[in-house]
């Protein structure tokens, strides 16, 4: 037998199935993980990894990733890389880069996702060579990536790409029978490539960048229900998976995500939706995931997951620029303005104050900020003193309203204003207990998206070091190798990860493949030949 390339020896290995951790070594040949045992012989060229007293085991896979734009100007992707994420899925909030032209595809993705967009629409000027699902697939073989990659078609994508991105977001204008069924036949040809499934939004919050059509909400938002159960009835048909975000306002299309994942009389479809959490503005709402997940897949035999952030959602803002300011009409209203002497002058308008202190003082608007000024910690100020304090410190120093003070800084201070406040998962107690939910998968890190407001590409590492320090303290509220399965099988078993085809490698990836026999496909792709590089994730 020939001998192995890498050996990692002695570590703790968990196989990523929910099977408890045991010592032993981890041999591997040509990029995969070929053999799993005690003592496993070590070759004159093989490199040994001592992993005595750490942990061995698949890499991650991240659900919620916003990667779409970056893969290809720099594939390898190297924050969640080195972050123990070996897989991640894009395509994801109804929004992808597969049929729209450039141009849409920077207007779709810049201000939701808040990302350059100058640079996005260079990126996609330069690089996009694809218009169809295959040449996407075939692109993505070209890239020396990272970690593997799976997709989601976005339905506002494919909506823009038959519709035009002007009546796509357009009330007055519904798609035409013709337009209907080529909206259904490229769902269908995503699906002949292997996507995952789709994905699609009813959030009003999410609006276009650019000047042809800033400001309007996504395409999928403009969607009928007809149109969504059709979609939904080709993935079901298909095996195909969709992800979904509900109006964060009124959350009563929760029902449709739920009802359409049910499986009485019918095939079941997954569906994975965001976001179970624990808000501060509204901190009953964590009680209404378990019952709703109880009620679609025991009761009404469906395949429903939240997605859940392990960690704490802690914001940066810059100014007024952050995603929460999309909640309400004043706040909209300034983000709308994007030179900054014209949003300057709206904030200083009194009527505009005016407005702004009604919004954010309403007591029973549906929110996920809790707008509370005493939790917003600035962190960079060109008035040096102020850093470190609140907005409301510094509002009752000023005698001014907590409202005035914030606009003030903003227009004293512009973007040169940061500040930071936690919108949830705060209390320990309400995220362990989320966390071992059924029905709550671990995910929602926005990775590769609002580079300058939140980073959770660590969200894997946060959940194994909270177990790990509740373990140490005699206070554990999850197994370690629950843990493992939560970050890996789980999660590849319910988007229906699978090995891909070829061995042959296209470029070198930093997971490992799981030990033959196992059930744990947590380092697959969507139609991407893949070998993968040294050694599994060990800690």
């Amino acid at each position: 037998m020939d001998q192995f390339d890498v050996v990692i020896r002695g570590g703790t290995y968990f196989d990523g199935t929910g099977a408890p951790g045991r010592r032993a070594d981890v041999g591997i040949r040509d990029g995969q993980v070929s053999a799993v045992g005690a003592d496993l012989e070590v070759g004159e060229s093989t490199r040994v990894v001592e992993a005595e007293g750490r942990w061995v085991m698949p890499g991650f896979v991240d659900a919620h990733t916003h990667y779409d734009a970056e893969l290809v100007v720099a594939p390898g992707l190297t924050e969640s890389v080195r972050h123990g994420v070996t897989t991640v899925l894009v395509g994801n909030c109804s929004i992808s880069a597969v049929y729209s032209d450039p141009l849409d595809v920077a207007d779709l993705f810049s201000r939701v996702e808040p990302l350059p967009r100058e640079a996005v629409l260079a990126a996609m000027r330069k690089r996009k060579t694809w218009r169809t699902p295959a040449e996407w697939a075939r692109a993505l073989d070209e890239l020396s990536l990272g970690p593997h990659v799976a997709s989601f078609l976005g339905h506002s994508d494919v909506r823009a790409s038959v519709m035009g991105l002007g009546r796509s977001t357009d009330d007055q204008h519904k798609p035409t029978r013709q337009e209907a069924k080529e909206i259904e036949r490229r769902v269908e040809a995503a699906l002949d490539a292997r996507f995952l499934g789709v994905s699609t939004m009813t959030n009003p919050w999410d609006k276009l960048d650019g000047d042809r059509y800033r400001s309007r909400t996504l395409p999928s938002t403009h969607a009928s229900w007809k149109e969504f159960r059709r979609i939904s009835k080709i993935l079901r048909r298909r095996d195909g998976v969709l992800q979904g975000v509900p109006n964060l306002n009124t959350k009563v299309d929760v029902a449709f995500y739920a009802a359409t994942s049910t499986g009485i009389l019918r095939k079941p479809l997954p569906v994975s939706l965001l976001s179970a959490a624990d808000t501060v503005a509204e901190p009953w709402v964590n009680r209404i995931f378990a019952p709703i997940a109880y009620a679609v897949n025991r009761i009404g035999k469906g395949k429903f997951v939240w997605q859940h952030l392990p960690t704490t959602f802690q914001v940066w803002a810059d100014g007024v620029d952050l995603v929460v300011f999309e909640e309400f009409g004043s706040g909209r209203e300034a983000l709308h303005l994007k030179e900054e002497m014209g949003r300057n002058d709206l904030l200083r308008d009194e009527a505009y104050r005016r407005w702004f202190r009604a919004d954010f003082e309403k007591r029973f608007s549906p929110r996920v900020w809790h707008r509370d000024f005493d939790d917003a910690r600035i962190t960079e100020c060109p008035e040096e003193a102020l850093v470190g304090r609140t907005v409301g410190d510094v509002a009752r120093e000023r005698d001014v309203h907590p409202v005035d003070c914030f606009l003030d800084l903003v227009v004293e201070h512009g973007t040169a204003f940061r500040w930071t406040t936690v919108i949830a998962n705060s209390r320990a107690g309400v995220a362990n207990r989320l966390a071992n939910t059924p029905g709550v998968t671990i995910g929602f890190s926005d990775a590769g998206a609002h580079l300058r407001n939140m980073a959770f590409y660590n969200f894997a590492v946060c959940l194994l070091d909270r177990v790990h320090r509740a373990e140490a303290a005699g206070r554990p509220f999850m197994s370690v190798e629950k843990a493992v399965h939560k970050l890996t099988g789980e999660l590849a078993d319910f988007y229906r990860l699978e090995p891909a085809a070829s061995p042959s490698a296209t470029g070198p990836t930093s997971s490992s493949s799981p030990p033959p026999g196992s059930t744990d496909r947590s380092t697959t792709t969507t139609r991407r030949r893949w070998r993968s590089s040294a050694a599994s994730t060990a800690w």
